[in-house]
């Protein structure tokens, strides 16, 4: 497997277990080609594969025991035995010259020498040049020296006596009398030949280059019988990735953490430059031939920001919008934030920047699950395709499987406006870009302007998921990146990206064990941060460009709504003309209340004389519960007045009502020798200040608005009912059964 620089990455043995590296044509240098010819076979370039002269020459040696036994062979004779090996007699010798004459009728003499070349014996289970200079010289053919090309084209003749690494001096002066007698030849240069003659011969023989392990055993496997693998990786970004995260993988050991993988893709181009499957592919004992790269893991958190760029294309959000981050329940999904606490109401954008999992959730719902998938199908997600169907709202918590390369791609396209396109691996590629690199067929995920905003956002430096040490750090690089932590703390993730690279980071373990310690921003981001401070420590700041179809309006500070009538607070806030949301805010709302404020009126009511107009808090019925949970600011309004008879109709009233506990639909099973009971609880508007609660239609009491009842429920189907001092009502069924 080769780089994209031709330099040779991984090697594999062949069937017979042979070195046999193949050496392409280009490779053949002239200086190769000239030693070679010159030294096996004067007249290769004019005979018709056999030499009659020399075989006459060879045969009268051979008849009168004058000078040394030869057999007289051509190069393509040679081919043709190395091809064909068989025991060395007169008959098998005419069917050699039969062969040589054969490949000369069907092969350019520059593909013969090419084949010679890749099957001349070095000794060992070394064949073939390139095999040779790549495992003594560590140096493909056409980057050697005239000295050591001259050493490749002596060996063959002798291998078993002419050992690199053991009969260096012996090597050494029979390779200095054939440049000396190429010098009487004027074959080279004589400064060439006086250099090569002072070169010294220290050579030993290495392993095969084993840089990229999993990468390689991928492609071998995708291409069986190819001979050579052209690759996208860059040796430099791939040493240095690997020996990163070896060094820092080595460090989390005594916290029980064995495992990292790291993808590094071009932005532009989408190749991938740096592939690191696990920390040591030797590491048995920690799974290390497992490929991370590919493992389907949870994603933890960082589908969010793809989720909240589909939700600012489809107006659902803007950056400074508030949601709600109290306790919900979503059809009974609980979602809890990774801290245990709540914010009460978060701007989107702090909601992303500190991955919190109910505002998330809350968009989600609103968005689809269905549109949420069918996207991250769009984008390459195999197995959330696969499961899409039974996938919930989960999802963009982490609930689905995905694969470090996919949530990488995803990533480069958030760095490329939006524009989606498969990593590359290999070369060649489908399609030529218009500045000239090569370029994949891509999909359009998000707008230009979603992209912009989420990166926006993500490359902020004020935020919680800085690793220990870094505030303040120098050593922080240009970037927008996002963490992310399983359930269990079994998966840390950390992918980043900045005008140029996407990088992706997953540390773990692949036994699937988690680590108390085994966080994103504590864990991944480091190595995050050391791998774009190795491949682009002086990138740009400014990177990412306002997109002209974006927008600004003043929103209401307290909403990030189109300011109201009572929004006296406001700020500027990005927006998509055409597409955002226009809705204004009624964070606040008008009341008619008596004079001393003890009652309210609605307009059907409300008297002649002796009331006042008073602007009273409007928030979500969730939200206002929240509030008086954490025993934090939350004005209601005053009772209705009591002699109004006439029933209120939901304009009327303000919010609608709805039964937080106990969950819809749910089954509970009690045990009844402990006595153990089922919690009422509601959300209801300021409006409200008390609610009535029934079971089976019968009346059970009266409570608060925001009180929390306890009742010992029947065996059976049970229908709760709730109705609210203004006329609304809400039902739910659910099945109780003993234990």
């Amino acid at each position: 497997m080769l780089a994209a620089d031709g330099s040779v990455l991984h090697a594999y043995l062949n069937p017979t277990q042979k070195w046999r590296m193949k050496t392409e044509l280009t490779e053949i240098t002239p200086a190769l080609q000239q030693a070679i010819i010159n030294k096996e076979d004067r007249y290769f370039r004019y005979h018709f594969g056999v030499n009659p002269l020399s075989i006459v020459q060879a045969a009268g040696r051979n008849a009168f025991r004058t000078g040394r036994t030869t057999g007289a062979s051509t190069i393509t004779m040679q081919v043709a035995r190395l091809l064909e090996p068989k025991e060395r007699t007169l008959g098998n010798k005419l069917l050699e010259m039969l062969r040589a004459m054969q490949l000369e009728a069907h092969y350019s003499k520059a593909e013969i020498l090419q084949l010679y070349l890749n099957l001349v014996p070095y000794g060992g289970n070394i064949e073939g040049v390139k095999s040779a200079a790549m495992l003594y010289f560590q140096q493909p053919p056409d980057y050697l020296s005239l000295a050591q090309t001259v050493t490749l084209a002596i060996i063959p003749n002798q291998p078993r006596v002419l050992v690199l690494g053991k009969n260096n001096a012996q090597i050494l002066a029979e390779r200095n009398r054939w440049l000396r007698q190429f010098q009487q030849q004027h074959l080279f240069p004589d400064q060439d030949i006086a250099d090569a003659l002072a070169e010294p011969l220290d050579v030993q023989r290495h392993a095969a280059p084993t840089l990229a392990p999993h990468l390689a055993r991928r492609l071998v496997s995708q291409q069986p019988g190819q001979a050579i693998i052209h690759s996208t990786l860059l040796r430099g970004p791939q040493a240095k990735a690997e020996d990163l995260t070896r060094n820092y993988v080595r460090r989390l050991h005594e916290l029980g953490i064995t495992q990292a993988a790291v993808l590094v893709v071009n932005n532009r181009t989408r190749t991938v430059e740096a592939y690191v499957g696990s920390a040591d592919f030797q590491d048995a004992a920690s799974a290390g031939q497992v490929d991370g790269v590919r493992a389907i893991r949870s994603p933890g958190s960082t589908l969010k920001p793809f989720l909240y760029a589909l939700a600012l294309d489809r107006g659902i959000v803007t950056p400074k919008l508030k949601l709600p981050d109290v306790p919900s329940n979503f059809s009974g999904f609980r979602p809890e934030n990774f801290d245990k606490n709540f914010s009460g109401e978060v701007t989107v954008e702090r909601a992303l920047t500190y991955s919190l999992n109910i505002p998330a959730v809350r968009v989600l719902s609103e968005m689809g699950v269905g549109t949420f998938t069918e996207k991250l199908h769009d984008a390459g997600f195999k197995r959330v395709a696969h499961d899409a169907p039974r996938l919930g709202l989960s999802t963009t918590l982490g609930g689905c499987g995905a694969t470090l390369e996919e949530l990488t791609a995803l990533y480069a396209a958030l760095a490329d406006k939006g524009q989606y396109r498969a990593v590359q691996l290999t070369y060649p590629f489908t399609r030529q870009g218009s500045g000239g690199e090569v370029r994949a067929a891509g999909v359009s995920l998000i707008s230009p302007a979603a992209a912009f905003l989420i990166t926006d956002i993500l490359a902020q430096h004020t935020r919680p998921d800085l690793p220990l040490g870094y505030q303040g750090s120098t050593r922080l690089p240009k970037i927008a990146w996002k963490t992310g932590t399983s359930y269990g703390r079994r998966d840390a993730w950390s992918i980043g990206y900045n005008q140029d690279y996407t990088v992706g980071v997953w540390v773990g373990n692949f036994s699937g064990a988690g680590s108390p310690a085994l966080t994103g921003t504590d864990i991944a981001t480091p190595l995050l941060f050391d791998l774009f401070n190795a491949l682009a420590y002086n990138s740009p700041n400014n990177w990412a460009m306002t997109p002209a179809s974006l927008d600004f309006r003043l929103v209401c500070a307290e909403s990030g709504l189109v300011p109201g009538e009572h929004c006296p607070n406001q700020l500027i806030d990005y927006y998509l003309p055409g597409t955002s949301s226009a809705r204004r805010c009624e964070h606040q709302r008008e009341a008619l209340v008596s004079a001393d404020g003890a009652v309210s009126y609605c307009r059907a009511c409300v008297p002649a004389t002796g009331f006042r107009r008073q602007l009273f808090p409007n928030p979500l019925p969730e939200v206002l519960a929240f509030r008086e949970s954490e025993g934090l600011p939350a004005t209601r309004l005053p009772a209705h007045n009591s002699d109004c008879r006439l029933v209120r109709n939901s304009d009327e009233t303000g919010t609608a009502l709805a039964i937080t506990s106990p969950l819809a639909n749910a089954e509970y099973l009690l045990n009844r020798s402990e006595k153990q009971q089922l919690l009422l609880s509601c959300a209801a508007g300021s409006e409200v200040r008390q609610v009535f609660w029934y079971v089976n239609d019968q009346f059970l009491r009266a409570a608060a608005a925001t009180e929390r009842v306890f009742f010992q429920p029947p065996s059976g189907s049970v229908k709760i009912s709730c109705a609210d001092d203004h006329g609304r009502n809400v039902d739910i069924q659910l099945q109780v059964a003993d234990m």
